[in-house]
């Protein structure tokens, strides 16, 4: 006697319908992604950062005042000041968010821990964007002395760029700029500790391209770069990002870069995930995930910051 027919319109989908079907696995694991280098919390201090509890708290910062240093004459008495600190508000008014649905039934198929993983991807991405923001915005607070065609606060002998007319960047002339970059922060008594200089893509592969002679150069007794990562160089730890700023400019009309550079004293950053949490979906099966993130920057010493306004050699 026949068996069972299927209906017609229905397909088959048993495994011995065809010699050749393969039923559909879920994979336990997911394609790696590749994040973009964040270095906000390497060129910045959080000595400040203190409680921070929400969306507009202040961290107060009181800076050390100067003193007058007088000339002495016997028997003409003294004179005494009354230094005041003056402070500088550390405003912690930014915030940014994600917000993702994990489903049921997208949990069981795919037989990973969704929401953890989702949620490490959502740290990364807040990262990068709290990255863009920082060094999208930071350079217009460098010391006028440390900015332009006239760097230097002693000489003014130093060309960082402007609008209009850029550093022109090649493999024969980086290190020169970056030296000058070092001697812009010379005159200003900066540490020579704890310096930083961030750099874009393109001048890195400049720098890969130049006379670095020797790996003691970069601070590495075995190779120039590691991993693809600058190390040091004229006393700048030297940092690779795709997040800073970069516009056309108007004269050149090409892509310029506001690069960054300075010691980790020059800015300060707090920050805190406030809300993190795990909810119900109440329109359907699986939990909702949330995470608030509030944070602030602030250049609390410009002496301490330069701006270098730079574009490709054409």
């Amino acid at each position: 006697m026949a068996g069972p027919t299927r209906d017609s319109g229905h397909p088959d989908y048993s495994s011995t319908s065809s010699p050749g079907f393969i039923p559909q696995v879920w994979s336990g694991k997911m394609v790696e992604k590749l994040y973009q280098r964040t270095c906000f919390a390497e060129i910045s201090n959080t000595d400040y950062e203190g409680e921070i509890k929400s969306q507009g708290d202040t961290v107060m910062i009181r800076t050390t005042p100067s003193i007058t240093i007088r000339d002495y004459e016997l028997g003409s008495g003294l004179n005494y000041e009354k230094p005041t600190s003056d402070k500088v508000e550390l405003q912690i008014d930014k915030a940014k968010y994600f917000a993702f649905e994990v489903n049921d039934v997208d949990e069981y198929q795919a037989d990973i821990k969704l929401m953890d993983n989702w949620s490490d991807d959502a740290g990364q991405q807040m990262k990068i964007e709290i990255d863009k923001v920082i060094l999208g915005d930071v350079f217009s607070d460098a010391a006028a002395e440390n900015a332009g065609t006239e760097a230097g606060r002693e000489s003014g002998s130093y060309n960082m760029g402007e609008a209009g007319d850029p550093v022109a960047i090649s493999k024969t002339n980086i290190l020169d700029v970056v030296v000058d970059c070092g001697s812009v922060l010379d005159e200003q008594n900066v540490p020579d500790d704890a310096r930083w200089i961030v750099l874009p893509a393109w001048m890195n592969g400049m720098l890969k391209k130049s006379d670095l002679r020797d790996a003691s150069a970069m601070g590495d007794n075995t190779s120039v770069f590691r991993n693809g990562k600058v190390g040091m160089l004229d006393r700048f730890d030297v940092y690779i990002s795709n997040n800073m700023s970069k516009v056309t400019d108007d004269t050149t009309t090409r892509q310029a870069t506001n690069v960054i550079f300075g010691h980790k004293k020059a800015l300060t950053f707090a920050s805190q995930m406030t809300k993190m949490e795990n909810l119900p979906n109440p329109q359907d099966f699986g939990q909702l995930v949330r995470g608030l993130n509030v944070f602030g920057y602030e250049v609390i010493d410009p002496n301490a910051m330069g701006h270098l306004y730079a574009e490709r050699e054409a």
